[in-house]
């Protein structure tokens, strides 16, 4: 069994991430060996978790994955020290509908695994009040036990100390407090965190982080607080692989894959074959099939467009074998995509697809789609469970509709994913196949 311990918060923003990270680099400059993982759909977490431990993170996801797909991923972690688990949002935050194992709520993870829940707490603007949320996340749901708070941006010594007399008095165990230190702040983008891989000084700036909690919070009483999990039957996901050869878009612009996907593909036996659109270059003609992953091409919408080995290889690959995208990778699948400046720049036109982040608007939730027609790795009727969040607006969608796609309430939504021809393309970025 695993030992573990959950990474959560009330609320978005407080700090799990940085707290997450500077943990797990700590901890493995003591010589332990740290798996981190993260609940819910992010694709951004994961990647930093890598460059913290050494050790490829995934996602884990209620809503989306049975809890035996969870167990089975959370055993990555069995010879490890620590499991890490990173939560989304606040601990209890899911959507309305239980999916597959649950909301999809950070909660849902620590139950399921039997993980205590390490709460990070901002007290800025309020001192024994924070000992009241603390409280209150603690006795909300039974079955998730909480292991303690680390305080983080605590503005002064008389803060720290009104604070944690207030927790003492409410049974909550602090184990650390953190002063204001902005240099170890990450920075942002529209959809969350800067990308592990676009950040030369990634390291540096683990190890800073590393070294401010190893002077502010009890790493001995944080992992004594970490628990061995629950027996859980383990199987693995259900994924079947779009092709044996998989042409895989590969670069800044093609940057969002699940690890689980990729590990899923490669376990079934196919073959993946890297390729850089930025760099100009086309899929191998030798794949049976080509996926373009999301990103951000609207960063590098006037690059693509200009690429004309690109563009070329994509078109003719798809005269004759399936080409799909996701959310970015659709986009660019479409006629044009126009940036934020209002600039039109044409795109490989294998879809009809017409998409403008001059007027944004965010679309984010799950998605439940049931496929119309084929795609790769699905035949019609198939039910796909997966995650959108983007800002791009639909200017045209001529094709046929991929697939009847529903939020997490059943509600349709308007993003129903094209097809033609050969060529087929989703807003949501594939989690796992419904059961």
């Amino acid at each position: 069994m695993t030992v573990g311990l959950v990474i959560s918060a009330p609320a978005s923003g407080v700090g799990k991430t940085t707290l997450t990270l500077a943990l797990a680099r700590a901890y493995r400059n003591r010589g332990l060996k740290v798996q981190c993982l993260k609940s819910g759909p992010d694709y951004i977490d994961p990647a930093f978790h890598a460059v913290a431990t050494g050790r490829a993170s995934v996602n884990i996801d209620s809503w989306a994955m049975a809890s035996d797909a969870i167990a089975h991923l959370a055993s990555r972690g069995a010879d490890a020290d620590l499991v890490l688990a990173e939560g989304s949002m606040g601990l209890f935050d899911g959507v309305a509908a239980r999916g597959v194992s649950g909301t999809g709520a950070t909660a849902d993870i620590a139950e399921m695994m039997g993980w205590p829940v390490l709460l990070v707490i901002d007290p800025s603007g309020q001192a024994q009040t924070a000992a009241a949320v603390a409280a209150g996340l603690r006795d909300f749901r039974k079955g998730v036990r909480l292991a303690g708070v680390v305080l983080n941006r605590v503005a002064s010594a008389r803060h720290e100390a009104l604070v944690r007399s207030a927790m003492e008095g409410a049974g909550i165990p602090v184990l650390g407090a953190l002063p204001r230190h902005a240099e170890i702040a990450l920075p942002k983008r529209h959809l969350g965190l800067v990308q592990a891989e676009e950040q030369a000084q990634i390291d540096d700036l683990i190890d800073e982080a590393a070294r401010f909690i190893a002077e502010h919070v009890d790493l001995d009483a944080v992992l004594q607080s970490a628990r061995a999990g629950a027996s859980q039957s383990a199987r693995s996901l259900n994924i079947t692989p779009p092709g044996q050869r998989i042409a895989l878009a590969r670069d800044a612009a093609f940057s969002f894959v699940y690890p689980h996907m990729l590990e899923a593909w490669h376990a079934a036996g196919a073959e993946i074959v890297t390729f850089s659109p930025l760099a100009d270059e086309g899929p191998d003609a030798n794949a049976d099939v080509c996926w373009l992953p999301g990103g951000y091409p609207e960063l590098h919408a006037g690059r693509l467009a200009g690429n004309r080995r690109f563009l070329g290889g994509l078109r003719s690959f798809a005269e004759t074998k399936p080409v799909h995208g996701e959310c970015g990778g659709y986009m660019v699948l479409g006629a044009a995509l126009t940036d934020a400046e209002g600039a039109r720049h044409e795109m490989a036109g294998v879809l009809g697809l017409e998409t403008s982040y001059a007027k944004r608007r965010m679309h984010l939730g799950y998605r439940l789609a049931e496929l119309a027609a084929g795609m790769p790795g699905h035949g019609a009727g198939a039910r796909l469970r997966g995650h959108e969040f983007h800002y791009s607006t639909i200017i045209a969608q001529p094709d046929m509709p991929l697939a009847v796609v529903r939020d997490a309430t059943g509600a349709i939504v308007a993003e129903t994913g094209s097809r033609r021809g050969n060529a087929t393309g989703t807003f949501f970025h594939l989690i796992a196949e419904d059961r």
